[in-house]
This record gives structure tokens, C-alpha cells and sequence, in this order.
């Protein structure tokens, strides 16, 4: 007798089968049940390919691709197939392939309330609002507009995108609410600046959670209601780290670092964002040795955080803006003891540091470690050469940039416009100001017309730089009129000064300051008069000037004709001989940079020998070692007789002295400067 094969019953396989689901979790073992699913033909049975792509999309395979084979194997899917795949997509954040697989179920089939509202929340995460009006359509036609799942969705879509009149109205509409559709509404509001209508909605809630509780306050903060957020922070029943933590951000945003510090302490506990808010704050505020201290501070009492990306931004921007290189140095070999790559965004702050701490070869050193530079590395230290007066390096740079297949941007050449404006190269800037457009497509920005302008203006180019301005296609900002005005200053150009003046009263009121400044370089005192009594009506107060600089890791702040300082007896000694040895080098004064109405010609020597620059080089002459840098910050621009005093001073003590004012940096050797006197 002829022996015949067993088979067995397919629901006897699929069995079989369906129970080793359970205990497969590797990608090999999903392979598997995939291969062995085709091979007994079991793979179109809606339990065995529904499960298929629930292992393949679960944690820890997570393999969309697979999942998605499985899918467009399947012959004709069902509808909960279809579901579960879109499902994935939006729950592993590719809701772009959510919508166009809902594009595709629309032509075969017709999607249910489980379909509409998991699309619409993929619509909801792309801000892809108009899908979402198109999906809203289906689901009216469908007859699911009332269902309360569909409108929840509908609700938060709207909301999110800032539709809060379409959001409004489903909301209206719905017969049912649950309290997360109430909170995504007062959330809303809050988030567009409603805070009164986000107000009123939380009155009328049902109940609140948390969630109610912190939406209305950051609505609140968001708009700048300082004590109004505060009363609904003091009135919440619970307070949770998220309500904490934007109570505290808020008041360092608003500058108030004693209710944020009293917070700070008073919080059960904390988490590293709210040790990011205060560092932030305190960096964005200016305020940044605080801004150290806490990170230190962080780092000493809090063991089981590790500083992030956002930590270190605020870090390494703070003291960027202090511009103490021993600090840029520490900052960097911490970030490197912990093993912190340098490849993305913290490569590119990193050069930005030590471009604005005066270290232009420590910037270039981290840009060559680099393995694979970006844009936003080649940028960064394009800004700094310039920045620097290094305008032929920077140009350089550039071309090397291109030659590596990297595409430039907008910032691009702002940097490259910026190098030119300091060295004063007019052909050079109006060469790339045209390349832009021609050769890269780069749209111009107000900031690439602002550094064209400045060029013009450093350079003495007024009246085209005046043609410029009339002829852009955007309206010029404060800082555009303030180049010009300045350009005129140093020119002594009258009549372009008073024209920028006019235009800047009410964009910046601070002009007042530069246009007194033009007038008394002139030896217009009447009109300084006027301009000063202007000033004094309006309670404009010019900014007082300072200097700083550090040694062994304490910063000395001095003002002009300082004599607090510990050792200001040594300074003015110093001070005596430095005058001793400019004049036997032949220095004459420029008195014309003494702005206040003095006759006598010594009264005005004797201002300009106490300008706060001078004060920190006569200390770091006394202190700082033989022929080692003297660096000096200074919140204004350097005049013109200190700018030429220490160019001398430079020669006479055989010191480099690096200054970095207002808008750049001079590194003064042997007599001369970077900036080749265009600043």
C-alpha cells in the first residue's frame, strides 16, 4: 500500500503557528515566522499577517520597512490592517507616510472612527493643516463629524495649527467632552496669546488636572502676565515639575532673578530642565558668571544629571559673551573629559567661543578636529576670521568650503560681508552681495543689505550707502540707519547724519547719543545742547563705558577715571608712565574724541588719558607677565585716540594687547592693528 503525507488542517498550522508570536522579540525571529508564513501559506490569513506587523512594529524590533513589506504583500487588506499600519506611522513619528497610506485606504476602502482620528493626530504633529480640513471633509461625508473621538482630534488639530475659531467650533458642537479636549482647547489659547479666553474656558471646565492647571499659567507667561501666572501657580492644588519649572523660566525671562532664585530653592525637587532654565536665564539676561556659578553649582549637588545639549549652549554662549578665554578653555576640556563630540551643534558654538574670546587660532584648531564639518562649522569660523579682521582667511575659507560640496547660506554671507565691512573691501563686498543671488540662489535678507551698508559707511561711501538704503526692498531697520548714522559721525558728514537721526528717533531713541557725538566732533556745541536737553526731557541716559579684564580667573571692571580698585594707586603710576612714553614716541592727542565742551586742550588730554581701556591695560601692564597678551573688553566702541594710544603702546611695551569692543575684535602688534584702522 501507498504511503500518503499528512497534512494538517491549515487552522491546525495557523495555531501553531499564532503561538509562537508570543515568545519571538528579535528581528531574526520575526524573519522566521515571516518565512515560515509564506512557505505553509498561511501568510494571507488576517491573524498571522496582523500579528506579523504588530511584532515587526513593536519595541524592540520597530521595523517599519518590514512591517511594511508584510503590508503591500497582503492581498486585498482589511480595514483594521490598514488602521494598525497607519497607526505605526504616526506612532514612530512618520506621519507623512500616515497620510499618503490614508490617501491609498481611501480609494479601496472606507475608514471608520478608528482611521480618522489617528490620521488626524498625524496631521496634527506636521502642523499639515489643510490635509486635516481635507480629512475633516471625508469624515462629514462619512457621517463620523459627531463622533466624539473624531471631534477630540478635530479639536487639537485646529488648536494646534492656531485655528482656534474652526477648533471652537467643533468643540460647540460636541455632545460630549472629556476633560483632555478641554485642555487641549485652554491650551490653545493659551499657546496663541488668547490667555482671556483660555481664562474663561477654565472656569467653565468640568474639572482640572494638572495638565488645566499649567496650560493657563504658561498662557499666562507667554504673554508676559508675570502675577497673574504666579497667582495661578500659588492657587494650583498640585504643583508638578512642568508647572515649576515655567514659573522659574518665566521669571528669568522677565529678569527676575530673586522670585526665580526664592523658586529655585523652595522646589521639592528638581530635574535638569530646570537647572537649564535658570543657566539660560541667567545667560540671556547677561548675566554671566551667575550662569556658571549654577552650572557648577548643577555639577556639585546634582549627581545623577548629565548636562545636555541645551546646557551646554547656554554654558558655552555665556561665556562666549564674557569673552574670558580661560573659562572657553575649561568650558571645552570638560566637554571633552565627557566625551562630548564636537561634530554638530556643539562644534559650532564651540568656535563661536573662542572666536568672541579672542582666541581666533583655538577656533580654527576645533574647526580642523572636526572629522565631518557641516555648514553651521564652516560658518562659524567664516563669522570669526571676520570678526577678527581676517577678511583674505575668511575668503579662503570659502573658497575651500565650495570646494568640499558644501552649499552656502544666508548666513554664509552675512560672514562674508561682515569680513569685508571690517577690512573696508568695497569691491570685494559688492562681489559677493551679487554672487549670492546669481550663483547660489540666496534669497538677500536685511542683514546682507545691513553689512553692505557698513561697508559703505566705515569706508566713507555715505551717499551711495544713502542710495542703497532708499532703494532696498524692505524697510531698513535700527541698525541700518545707525551705520549710516555713525558713518556720518566719523566723517563729519552733517547733513547724512541729521537725515539718519530723523529716522531713528523712534525706532531707537539710544541714537541720540551718536548724532551728540557727531556734533561735538564737529565742534557744533549749540547742537549738542539741544540734542543733551532732548535727551533729558525723555530720561535717555547714554550708556556708561567699561572695560574689563581677567587674571587668575577674577575679572577687574573699570570705568572711566576709576579709582576704586585695589590697587589704583600702581594704575595711576602706570598710567603717568605710559604718558611719559607716548609722548617720546611722538603720540598728539586726538582731543577730537573728547565729547564733552572743554577749551583747554590739557583738560581734554587729561579726559581721554582715563577712558576705561587704558585704565585695564596700566593694570594688566603691571600685572600679567613680561611680553605675555593683555586682553581688554569694552562694552563701547574704542575711540579713535585710545584706538592709536594702544597701537603705540603696543610697540613701546613689546605686548600683544587684544581689545574686543562693541563690534569686533583688534589685536594690536608692534605698532599696529588688525582692523587696519577701519572699525
Amino acid at each position: 500500500m501507498q504511503n500518503t503525507a499528512v497534512v494538517a488542517p491549515p487552522s491546525s498550522v495557523v495555531h501553531y503557528q499564532l503561538s509562537l508570536f508570543s515568545s519571538s522579540v528579535t528581528i531574526e525571529e520575526a524573519k522566521q515566522l515571516h518565512s515560515l508564513s509564506l512557505k505553509t501559506k498561511t501568510f494571507n490569513h488576517s491573524s498571522i499577517s496582523s500579528r506579523l506587523i504588530s511584532l515587526y512594529t513593536a519595541k524592540p524590533i520597530n521595523d517599519l520597512i518590514y512591517a511594511r513589506s508584510v503590508f503591500d504583500r497582503i492581498q486585498n487588506p482589511s480595514l483594521p490592517l490598514w488602521n494598525m499600519m497607519i497607526k505605526c506611522y504616526v506612532e514612530n513619528h512618520r506621519s507623512h507616510d500616515a497620510i499618503c497610506l490614508f490617501s491609498d485606504l481611501i480609494s479601496e476602502l472606507s475608514p471608520d472612527n478608528f482611521t480618522l482620528p489617528c490620521v488626524l493626530k498625524g496631521c496634527s504633529r506636521l502642523n499639515a493643516v489643510e490635509e486635516g480640513k481635507q480629512i475633516h471633509g471625508v469624515s462629514v461625508k462619512l457621517g463620523f463629524s459627531l463622533d466624539k473621538f473624531v471631534q477630540s482630534s478635530l479639536v487639537s488639530l485646529y488648536s494646534k495649527c492656531g485655528m482656534l475659531d474652526c477648533a471652537r467650533k467643533v468643540f460647540d458642537k460636541m455632545c460630549e467632552r472629556d476633560l483632555v479636549t478641554w485642555n487641549t482647547l485652554i491650551d490653545g489659547y493659551a499657546r496663541n496669546g488668547d490667555v482671556d479666553v483660555a481664562r474663561k474656558l477654565f472656569d467653565e471646565i468640568p474639572e482640572r488636572d494638572s495638565y488645566s492647571w499649567t496650560a493657563l499659567l504658561q498662557g499666562f507667561l507667554k504673554t508676559g502676565k508675570i502675577e497673574a501666572a504666579r497667582d495661578v501657580f500659588d492657587k494650583m492644588p498640585i504643583k508638578n515639575l512642568v508647572s515649576w519649572n515655567a514659573m522659574i523660566n518665566g521669571y528669568m525671562q522677565s529678569g527676575d532673578f530673586e522670585s526665580a532664585c526664592a523658586l529655585f530653592k523652595s522646589m521639592p525637587e528638581r530635574n535638569l530642565i530646570t537647572w537649564n532654565s535658570v543657566i539660560a536665564g541667567y545667560e540671556i539676561n547677561g548675566r554671566f558668571e551667575e550662569a556658571l556659578s549654577m552650572f557648577l553649582r548643577m555639577l556639585e549637588e546634582e549627581d545623577d544629571f548629565k548636562p545636555n545639549n541645551a546646557t551646554f549652549a547656554s554654558l558655552i554662549s555665556a561665556v562666549a559673551s564674557s569673552a574670558i578665554l580661560s573659562k572657553a578653555k575649561w568650558v571645552h576640556s570638560f566637554i571633552v573629559k565627557n566625551g562630548i563630540g564636537s561634530d554638530g551643534v556643539i562644534g559650532t558654538l564651540l568656535i563661536e567661543m573662542y572666536s568672541k574670546c579672542g582666541s581666533i587660532e583655538s577656533a580654527l584648531t576645533t574647526f580642523r578636529s572636526i572629522q565631518r564639518k557641516k555648514l553651521g562649522h564652516w560658518n562659524s569660523v567664516i563669522v570669526g576670521l571676520g570678526m577678527h579682521g581676517m577678511a583674505e582667511e575668511a575668503l579662503e575659507l570659502f573658497k575651500q568650503m565650495q570646494e568640499s560640496g558644501i552649499k552656502p547660506n544666508e548666513v554664509t554671507f552675512v560672514g562674508l560681508l561682515n569680513a569685508c565691512s571690517h577690512v573696508g573691501y568695497v569691491k570685494e563686498a559688492h562681489l559677493y552681495f551679487d554672487l549670492m543671488v546669481k550663483m547660489y540662489g540666496v534669497e538677500r535678507k536685511i542683514e546682507h543689505y545691513g553689512c553692505l551698508v557698513d561697508v559703505l559707511c566705515r569706508t566713507g561711501h555715505l551717499q551711495e550707502a544713502k542710495t542703497l538704503i532708499e532703494k532696498m526692498p524692505m524697510r531698513p531697520n535700527k541698525v541700518i540707519w545707525m551705520s549710516l548714522l555713525r558713518g556720518a559721525r566719523n566723517y563729519i558728514d552733517i547733513e547724512i547724519g541729521e537725515y539718519a537721526a530723523h529716522r531713528l528717533i523712534d525706532l531707537a531713541p539710544e541714537c541720540h547719543v551718536p548724532l551728540s557725538n557727531m556734533y561735538a566732533a564737529a565742534g557744533k556745541w549749540e547742537k549738542v545742547a539741544e540734542v543733551r536737553e532732548t535727551m533729558k526731557k525723555k530720561g535717555i541716559k547714554k550708556e556708561a563705558g567699561w572695560s574689563l579684564i581677567e587674571r587668575k580667573g577674577v575679572i577687574h571692571r573699570f570705568i572711566v577715571g576709576d579709582k576704586s580698585h585695589p590697587q589704583s594707586e600702581e594704575i595711576y603710576t602706570k598710567l603717568k608712565e605710559m604718558k611719559e612714553k607716548l609722548k617720546e614716541a611722538g603720540h598728539i592727542a586726538d582731543t577730537r574724541q573728547v565729547l564733552l565742551r572743554i577749551e583747554d586742550e590739557k583738560e581734554k588730554e587729561a579726559e581721554l588719558e582715563l577712558h576705561s581701556e587704558r585704565l585695564a591695560i596700566a593694570y594688566g601692564l603691571i600685572n600679567n607677565k613680561k611680553k605675555s597678551e593683555i586682553r581688554v573688553v569694552k562694552n563701547l566702541r574704542v575711540c579713535n585716540d585710545c584706538h592709536c594710544v594702544t597701537k603705540l603702546l603696543s610697540r613701546i611695551y613689546k605686548r600683544e594687547i587684544i581689545v574686543r569692543d562693541n563690534s569686533r575684535f583688534h589685536h594690536f602688534r608692534d605698532g599696529s592693528c588688525s582692523c587696519n584702522d577701519f572699525w
